[in-house]
This record gives structure tokens, sequence and C-alpha cells, in this order.
């Protein structure tokens, strides 16, 4: 991975389901290297419910817009032609491609079974709140489509923990399927929240089943071996065993080398529960920081009554910064979505100038705030302002980082450059009135002087003998200060 890497993810959730993405991501393949961006997080290319479906109703992990599976051949974003011409072209422009693969569950089966189960309590998963007895639901996955192809590995029952409808009367509730090593996984292996939050949705994969655990892990090496891509970004491990995880993380990296790339959704604001996951999976997983990503969105919505100080304080960039991927929305927070935590327009370029212009963790790019948001209420993305950004991360964003996180209201910080990138630079930001703040750029770059690249303040700050600058920023803004340089002379 390249010094002062970007992640982009390239979908959001209102993509027009045409069929065109992967065409349109190979096409851009060559911008995106242009702007910064050395990794890809594509959206599920496996088979799901059906064409309008972003892909997290996973119902065929081998059929990647192969097969006519679903209604259509293709998935929502193209076939697999298509998938492997998008990856092909990030390769071919140095560009990591990074599958968003789905494991916890399973959606769409082909057919239903008669098994015994439990309901259970939907605050307190621990909790049943019936005797078990038989239920018609749906966990029979034969795939007619593809017919055994790359794998004739068929699901029952048997390989599920939890469904969510009982066919025989319509009704809908959380069920625990009742069998011999049943019930949901080990408390400690998954998030405690509601009990035990083993189960999420759809038909629950059972990993305690070592057919199951045999099966996605020999999928990983053909899905690598058949798409080439250099990573996983994991969905909903919260919800799945971190044992598992950890033996499929490593298997596939004994298979395929050991820098293939891996990052976690672990949607949870406490950072201790994050600490706990990266040391129980021996940091082979970095995490989503979903702790940074409230902090922006609470300071979105409070305005000036927020204490900048402590915006990154018990984050994973603040204190696991190796294993953070950093970002400022993403296609859960968005609005209208189950998760949605969105950052109100005003503080976007604050916060993106947070994750991109500082030294710790990897930052990844929203596709819907690069190149908008469509469905019923559409956004308009912020380009101009977000390469600006990833030019100055490229140019500017290296060396020694001194902080200034001492107001509650106008925070900054420097960095002081290095022997291959020698102007440095010195961010300030406010999410109240003016700011200004001294701060320690080098004695470097004494005698030089900075001028805003944002253009928000039309100052000229010069750097005294002691390698410090009084820098400025306007209302509700960031400015980021770098080295002048003198327009070339023209000839009269």
């Amino acid at each position: 991975m390249s010094e002062n890497g970007v992640m982009m993810q390239y979908f959001e959730w209102y993509l027009a389901d045409d069929g065109n993405h992967w065409q349109r991501l190979k096409e851009d393949a060559g911008h995106l290297k242009e702007i910064g961006i050395s990794l890809v997080w594509m959206p599920p290319a496996t088979k799901a419910t059906g064409t309008n479906d972003v892909g997290y109703g996973v119902y065929d992990l081998y059929d990647l817009g192969e097969f006519d599976q679903k209604g259509a051949v293709r998935t929502k974003y193209g076939t697999k032609a298509d998938y492997l011409a998008a990856i092909k072209a990030l390769h071919d422009q140095g560009i990591l491609a990074i599958a968003d693969v789905v494991l916890n569950h399973k959606a769409g089966a082909d057919a239903t079974e008669r098994f015994p189960a439990y309901e259970v309590d939907p605050n307190n998963h621990q909790k049943k709140v019936s005797d078990d007895y038989e239920i018609e639901g749906w966990t029979k996955f034969v795939f007619p489509g593809r017919q055994g192809q790359y794998s004739e590995f068929q699901w029952n029952w048997t390989h599920f923990s939890g469904t969510d409808f009982n066919k025989e009367n319509d009704k809908k509730a959380i069920y625990m399927i009742k069998g011999t090593a049943k019930g949901w996984a080990e408390n400690a292996e998954v998030d405690s929240e509601y009990g035990n939050y083993d189960y999420l949705m759809y038909a629950d994969v059972d990993y305690d089943h070592p057919d199951v655990r045999d099966e996605v892990k020999r999928w990983s090496e053909w899905y690598v071996n058949e798409t080439g891509v250099d990573g996983f970004r994991l969905d909903a491990v919260k919800h799945i065993e971190g044992q598992f995880i950890d033996e499929f993380i490593k298997n596939i990296r004994e298979k395929m080398g050991d820098d293939f790339y891996a990052v976690g959704e672990y949607w949870k604001q406490k950072y201790a529960t994050l600490d706990d996951y990266i040391d129980e999976t021996a940091c082979n997983v970095d995490l989503c920081d979903v702790p940074l990503h409230m902090k922006f969105s609470q300071a979105s919505h409070a305005g000036n009554s927020f204490d900048m100080s402590k915006i990154f304080q018990n984050t994973l960039m603040e204190k696991n910064p190796t294993n953070a991927v950093t970002f400022v929305d993403n296609h859960d927070s968005q609005p209208s979505q189950a998760l949605e935590s969105w950052v109100d327009d005003w503080f976007k370029p604050l916060a993106y100038g947070m994750i991109l212009l500082r030294e710790g963790g990897l930052p990844c790019v929203f596709y819907g705030d690069y190149y908008g948001i469509g469905g019923e209420n559409p956004l308009p993305g912020k380009q101009e302002l977000i390469d600006q950004l990833l030019a100055l991360r490229m140019r500017a964003a290296h060396g020694q980082q001194n902080d200034y996180l001492d107001h509650p209201n106008c925070i900054g910080w420097t960095r002081e450059g290095d022997e291959a990138h020698p102007g440095g630079l010195a961010v300030l930001l406010t999410n109240s009135d003016d700011g200004y703040k001294d701060m320690y750029i080098g004695t470097q770059h004494a005698g030089k002087d900075y001028r805003d690249y944002l253009g928000h303040r039309d100052e000229t700050v010069t750097i005294n003998e002691a390698g410090i600058g009084t820098f400025f920023c306007a209302p509700g803004s960031i400015s980021v200060w770098t080295e002048a340089v003198a327009e070339p002379e023209t000839e009269q």
C-alpha cells in the first residue's frame, strides 16, 4: 500500500439498478489514480435477492453475475465479466481492489423446510418466549441456476442458527433453531447488545457447524483466485463469531499471502469494544472507526456547543491508528438507512480535513460524498473540495505532526514535511467564530510564506525564526496553510 494511502467506498445505497456500475468503475480507474486513491472498496458482487438489492441480502456466494438466478444473470452492478474487467482496470492503475463480503446471513432461499425452533425476545435474544415447536422456514438453498458449478454444497436448516419468518402462519419473529449443538454463538464471540447479537436478519449462518466453516473458507479461496481481489471488507462482524473471523483471515493469508488486506465493519460507538475485538483477532483485521464517525455526526448537529478539543478522544484514530479505517459517512449512515447518522453538510469539509490530513488511520472517501447521492432525496457531491484535500494529502501531509487540540471551538495541527515533501502544512478549523492560533511548523520553514490553499482566508502567514506562524480560519470552516508558490513572471 502506498504512503498516505486512501480508500474509496465506490457505491452508495441509491445507485441506479442499471447493471452499469462495474463499467462506471472501470472507466473511472484512471481518474481515481490521479486523485490519490490507492484502494477501492467495491459493493457486494455476489448474487442477492434481486437486481434492486444493494447486495447485503446475499443469496449465492458463487454467483458473481454469471447465472440466471433471482430474476436475472446480472446483479445490480453488472455481470461477472464486467466485475472482472473493473478489477483489472484498477490493477492496471496500481489500485487495490477490496471486495465487500457478506458472511453473516443468507437470503432468498429456494424452498422452505420444517424444523424445531424457539421464539426469543427481540430485546433479549437469550430469553426464550415459547416452548420449541415446528416452524416452516426459508432455509433451503439449492441454487438451481448454477447447478453445482464451483461448489456442490447446498444449504439446509442445520447450517443456520436462526431465522425470522414462519411461512406456516406468516408470523414474523426471531426464531432460534433447536438442535444438537445449536443456539446462538457464545456471548464472548459476538456483540452483547440485545443479550446476544448473533442474530441480525434473514437465515443466520451457524459458524459452529464444521461443514459451514469449511465451505466458507473454501469459497473465499475460490473467490480470490477467480477475481484477483486484494482484500476483503467484512460486513457485520459484530454478529459473527470472532474466532471464525480470525480463522477465516489466517486461512486466506496462508493461501494468498500475508499482505491480503482485511477490514471489518463492527458498528459500535464504544472504543473499548472495538479494542477487545482487535485483540481477540490478534490485530489481523482493521476496523472502521465508528466512534470517530459518531463524533463527527454529533459535532455537526451540535454546532458550536460541541467541544472540539475532545473530537478524537476514545477513537481508533487516537488509540489504535494502525488498525483504524477512518470515514466521514457511508452507505449505512446516509439518510433513511438503518444506522442513519449523517454528518451535516457544513461540517463535511472539517471532517474530511480531519481524516485526510492527519497521520493516523487509513481514510475512506464515501462515493456519496464525492459523486452525490441518488434516490428520492438526492444530494450533490463535494468533488471539488475532496479533490483539494486529496491533493494536499499527497503533496503536503507528511512528516512530524504537532497537535493543537487545546480549545473547545478552534483546533489545529501542523505537519512539518519530509525530505520528499518539504513544504509541510498547517490546518486550523473552527465550529464557531473566526479562529487563530500560533502553531509550530518547524524551524526549517523560517522566513517562508504560507497561504490558505482552500481560499477561505486572504492573509499571507510568514513563519518566524522559531518555526512558528499565526494561522487563521473563517467561521465554521477549515483552512489549510501551505507554502506559497511564486507566480511565474509573464513577459511584457
